[in-house]
């Protein structure tokens, strides 16, 4: 019987790097939020988790690939857990206190890079053009929205009304740009992570708000 071969899909060195970046953005986006809600350290490290590889678990469930990229290279899951006995080693050591804000930078970088490695990665493995950036932006948004659940709030994503997920949606469409032009695979990545970061960033900047959903009586 042949295998899947979604099963036995590998990553470039690029993608490979990106994930990698992506995943500890994503982290510290977790810690930081998590010391904000004075969660002890097994808290914090469970919200960081959630953060780091809730987007990339959804994408390789519905994508059907296996193992999961975390259980694939197990040393990301000690890398995410040093990470938040460093960090956290490191903000009591300076006595400092995250901020909201604080907490948006990085996960800002870690949705561009996601939102643009989901959508080559849904390429690769023979995805139509929607269905792959849909992936992309699964990947990028679903990680933080785990977050906020675990925190005991209504994920960012849905209630602020600053672009976040149609961030997303603009990187992995110019990820399909790219290539359709045919650029490089890293070019279209860099092109897809730095057009989703670079659009989130400048809408938190400029308070760029979508419309919300009113019903008048």
């Amino acid at each position: 019987m042949p295998l899947n071969p979604l099963v036995t899909q590998t990553l470039s060195t690029t993608q490979t790097a990106i994930e990698i970046a992506a995943t500890a953005a994503f982290a510290l986006s977790g810690i930081v939020e998590a010391v904000r809600k004075r969660l002890d350290v097994v808290g914090v490290t469970v919200v960081a988790f959630a953060t780091a590889f809730g987007g990339g678990t959804l994408r390789d469930v519905l994508l059907d690939r296996r193992p999961f990229f975390w259980v694939e290279h197990s040393w990301y899951a000690w890398a995410v857990l040093v990470l938040c006995l460093g960090t956290g080693a490191w903000l009591r050591s300076h006595h400092l206190a995250p901020t909201q804000q604080a907490m948006q930078w990085p996960d800002a970088l870690g949705l561009g890079l996601f939102a643009a490695s989901g959508t080559q990665i849904a390429l690769a493995a023979g995805m139509p053009p929607l269905i792959a950036v849909l992936m992309g932006v699964m990947t990028a948004v679903f990680g933080g929205v785990l977050r906020d659940i675990v925190c005991n709030e209504i994920p960012s994503a849905f209630r602020d009304h600053r672009p976040y997920a149609v961030c997303a949606f603009v990187g992995g469409w110019l990820v399909v740009g790219a290539q359709w032009l045919g650029l490089a695979e890293t070019a279209a990545l860099a092109l897809g992570a730095a057009g989703a970061t670079a659009l989130r960033l400048l809408a938190m900047w400029r308070d760029w708000r979508l419309p919300g959903m009113r019903i008048h009586r």
